[in-house]
C-alpha cells in the first residue's frame, strides 16, 4: 500500500493502520513525549499498536541520547524498547562520516553522549578540540547548556578546511515549557561565523532513510511524525506513507499551507490514530467533502460548512487548500474556517 503520489487530499483507510502497515517508524520529540514526559494516549496507543503486531521503532532526528538512553526512557515510560528499535541522526550521521573517512580517524565532536557514541561504534575516533588534529567536524544537538565555546571550535576547524558535518538542522525542538532552539540553530552560528555549508545525515534527507531501512528492515513502514519538514517531508523522499499527529510543532494553518513533499497521507489528533482507519475525503464539483464537512474555496478564503468531528473538517479543508495551491503553497484565508473548528 503506498499514497505516495497522491498529494491532492488527505488519503482514505478502510483499515486501521496498524493492520496496513507492519512498521511504524515513530519521531519522538512531539509524537511520543515533550520535554520528557509521555504525551496523552502515546502510551495506551503505542501498546494497543504493539499488540496487534505492528513492529514499533523509535526514529529521530534528536542526537543527544545514546539509543539505550531512549529505550531505557520510553521504558519507563510504559512503552518497552530495546536500544535496537531506535533509530538517531547520530548513528545517520556517524555513518556517513565513516563511509567518507579510514577507520580510527579523529573526528571534532560538537554534540552530546550519543554523537560521541555513534561515532565510536563507527570505528572513529571522537576529540574535543580544534587542536586535536581532527580530520573532520560532526555537529549534533548538544542539550541546552551546550556553551558558546563549543561552536567556536567547530568554527576553528572548519575555517581550516575540514569537512563538516550535521546530525540534523531541525531549527526547534518541543519541550516541556515551549519550543526552543534545535541543532539547526547552533548549526547556523557555524555556517555564518564560516560561510560553510555540513553535510547533512538527519530526516528529512536520503541518509537518514537508509539508516532506517537498514537498521528495521521494514517491508511496508509507515512514518509517524509532528513535522512537516523532517517527518513529512522524509517519508516523502523516501516513497512512503505518513501520519501527522498534531501533537508537536505543526499546527493547522502549516498544514494548509503546506507544499505537495510537506503533505501527509493521513492526519490525526494523537497516535490514536494508528488504531483506526482513516475517512475518506471525497470531491463534490468544487467543493471537498468527510464527515459532516463541506470546505470550498470562495474568493480569497477557505470556508467551511457543516458540523461533526473537528479532525473531519480539518482534512476537507486539506483537500480544498491543496487542490487549490497545486504544486505550490496555499495563500488563501483560512482564519475563520479554522476558527470554526476549535482544533
Amino acid at each position: 500500500m503506498s499514497h505516495q503520489q497522491d498529494r491532492v487530499r488527505p488519503s482514505a483507510s478502510a483499515t486501521a493502520l496498524n493492520e496496513a502497515y507492519d512498521t511504524a517508524l515513530l519521531d519522538l520529540d512531539g509524537v511520543v513525549y515533550a520535554g520528557g514526559e509521555a504525551i496523552v494516549h502515546s502510551v495506551d496507543s503505542l501498546a494497543a499498536a504493539r499488540a496487534g503486531g505492528m513492529h514499533l521503532a523509535y526514529v529521530t532526528n534528536n542526537a543527544l541520547r545514546t539509543p539505550d538512553a531512549v529505550a531505557e526512557h520510553l521504558t519507563e515510560l510504559g512503552v518497552p524498547a530495546e536500544p535496537s528499535d531506535v533509530i538517531t541522526s547520530a548513528q545517520a550521521v556517524a555513518r556517513l562520516v565513516a563511509d567518507q573517512l579510514p577507520s580510527g580517524a579523529r573526528v571534532l565532536a560538537i554534540g552530546g553522549e550519543g554523537l560521541r557514541v555513534a561515532l565510536r561504534e563507527r570505528g572513529l575516533e571522537p576529540v574535543e578540540s580544534a587542536d586535536d588534529d581532527p580530520a573532520a567536524v560532526v555537529q549534533g544537538y548538544g542539550g541546552p547548556d551546550m556553551t558558546w565555546g563549543r561552536f567556536a571550535e567547530a568554527s576553528y576547524a572548519v575555517r581550516r578546511g575540514l569537512p563538516w558535518f550535521a546530525s540534523n538542522t531541525d531549527l526547534t525542538i518541543p519541550g516541556a515549557r515551549g519550543i526552543a532552539p534545535g541543532n539547526g540553530a547552533a548549526v547556523e552560528v557555524v555556517r555564518i561565523a564560516t560561510g560553510a555549508e555540513p553535510q547533512v545525515a538527519g530526516k528529512p534527507l536520503p541518509p537518514m532513510h537508509r539508516e532506517t531501512v537498514l537498521r528495521t528492515g521494514a517491508q511496508r513502514p509507515i512514518v509517524v511524525g509532528d513535522r512537516l519538514d523532517t517527518d513529512i517531508e522524509g517519508a516523502f523522499n523516501g516513497g512512503v506513507d505518513s501520519l501527522l499527529v498534531l501533537t508537536g510543532v505543526t499546527d493547522a494553518a502549516q498544514l494548509l499551507a503546506a507544499p505537495p513533499e510537506h503533505r501527509p497521507t493521513y492526519v490525526d489528533r494523537d497516535l490514536r490514530g494508528l488504531l483506526t482507519g482513516q475517512p475518506e475525503v471525497t470531491p463534490d464539483g468544487d467543493a471537498y467533502r468527510c464527515g459532516g464537512w463541506t470546505a470550498l474555496v470562495r474568493g480569497d478564503a477557505l470556508v467551511l460548512e457543516g458540523e461533526g468531528d473537528a479532525l473531519d473538517g480539518l482534512r476537507a479543508l486539506c483537500a480544498a487548500a491543496w487542490a487549490f495551491a497545486g504544486g505550490g503553497v496555499c495563500g488563501l484565508d483560512a482564519g475563520k474556517a479554522l476558527a470554526s473548528l476549535q482544533l
